[in-house]
């Protein structure tokens, strides 16, 4: 069956689902291949759950008319979101860097969805399963989609944008992420601006800001549209307060690092002629979830979440922040950063030394890497389960605390046990 022909099938309802415990009725179910699973031995389920077909690429396993076979699901299923990119002949702006590109997406999307019917990648589904997903989840009333992009090793953007095929891209910056797989910063570098490779190509736009000279840098020989001229850093402490075209915007985000990402929401916004009062709307009424600069009251504790992720770039900026605000019993507490290589040692090191140059009341470091550097004040624990245990919540009242570490380290777990 050729992908014009699944394509009508999808197009019934434009559904598409790939996995059998949260199917819906009248889906395509897309038989994924895992290191520890086989969707093929699930197709049967999902029609019997309510699919109206299945896609299969073994052949055992297309026991009836309503399955489909093919010679790769997953090939399958980029090639279908690609065709039906095309066929929709919508903007689709494109983000990816190293840090903030979550953040940044849900304020572009706020921001857009004032003026136009948009869909955006849910949560950080943005690799080479979700970024297909996100495109078919698209209907023939999507009028604008925003379609994160997120990478760990060379070539990734690369096949991402083949797939999206983009008008318009961001990437919030370069930074030290996934150094495991990129190899080095150049890596980095090089890898994220696979998108701006693809816009140049292809005549596309990249939104640039224009304080990084690295991006202009990366940027040359692509049309370019710098931020919004009028937008004005009043204040980030604790929130982030600024004013477009002298007309005052409070955020709910913390930390001064979220002064760019809402500064890109707004001068993307304002590319795409939502007003400025709608634009203060959107900014306004936006919370972060999802343990990303997150502030938590908690008894007489104030938290910031940001346990999300981590890199040493995102560490830092987030120390930094931290340090200028006026909060008084500032407490740490930062776990590993994970996918860091040959360079995991050093920039750990890096980021105990400058936590204990900032002299807060207290520093606690978690996870294999931090408890094998060199500090003179912080408490080190090689698991979470070692900090739990030591720890006496009254250490922690009438305290500010910021809570920081790689996905895989759960820090979130900590509010437990405050």
């Amino acid at each position: 069956m050729t992908i014009q022909e699944i394509y009508q099938l999808y197009s019934n309802y434009f559904l598409v689902d790939t996995d059998t415990r949260s199917i819906r009725k009248h889906t395509v179910f897309f038989a994924l291949k895992g290191e520890n699973f086989n969707g093929n031995l699930f197709a049967e389920e999902a029609l019997n759950k309510g699919a109206d077909y299945a896609v299969v690429d073994e052949k055992e396993y297309q026991t009836n008319e309503n399955i489909i076979l093919v010679d790769d699901v997953l090939t399958c299923l980029q090639k279908l979101a690609t065709y039906h990119r095309e066929a929709l002949n919508i903007p689709i702006l494109s983000l990816t860097g190293s840090n903030g590109k979550t953040t940044t997406k849900e304020l572009v999307n706020a921001v857009l969805s004032k003026k136009y019917k948009t869909v955006a990648t849910k949560g950080n589904l943005n690799n080479h399963i979700g970024v297909p997903l996100t495109l078919l989840s698209m209907d023939t009333a999507t009028e604008f989609g925003i379609v994160e992009m997120g990478a760990n090793h060379q070539k990734e953007i690369e096949l991402l944008c083949g797939i999206a095929k983009p008008n318009f891209g961001y990437i919030t910056n370069f930074g030290k992420a996934h150094i495991e797989g990129f190899g080095s910063i150049e890596g980095v570098i090089k890898g994220k601006s696979e998108l701006l490779d693809y816009l140049r190509a292809t005549n596309g736009k990249v939104f640039i800001n224009p304080d990084d000279e690295l991006q202009l840098k990366q940027s040359e020989g692509v049309h370019s549209i710098p931020f919004n001229d009028s937008i004005e850093n009043l204040d980030t402490t604790p929130f982030v307060n600024l004013s477009f075209k002298n007309i005052e915007i409070k955020s709910q985000l913390t930390g001064d690092y979220n002064f760019t990402n809402i500064a890109s929401a707004i001068s993307i916004g304002a590319y795409f002629e939502i007003s400025t009062i709608d634009i203060k709307k959107a900014i306004e009424n936006y919370s972060s979830t999802n343990n990303r600069s997150q502030i938590i009251q908690k008894e007489t504790c104030k938290i910031i979440l940001d346990a999300y992720n981590a890199n040493p770039s995102s560490m830092e900026v987030a120390l930094k922040s931290f340090d200028k605000s006026d909060d008084k019993n500032k407490i740490l507490v930062l776990g590993d950063m994970f996918e860091l290589g040959k360079i995991a040692e050093e920039e750990h090191q890096h980021i105990a030394e400058l936590s204990e140059a900032l002299n807060p009341k207290q520093i606690y470091l978690i996870g294999v890497n931090f408890s094998k550097t060199s500090t003179k004040k912080a408490l080190k624990y090689e698991r979470f389960s070692d900090f739990i245990k030591s720890l006496n919540s009254k250490d922690f009242d009438n305290s500010t605390i910021l809570i920081k570490g790689s996905r895989g380290m759960a820090l979130e777990r900590l509010l437990n046990h405050l």
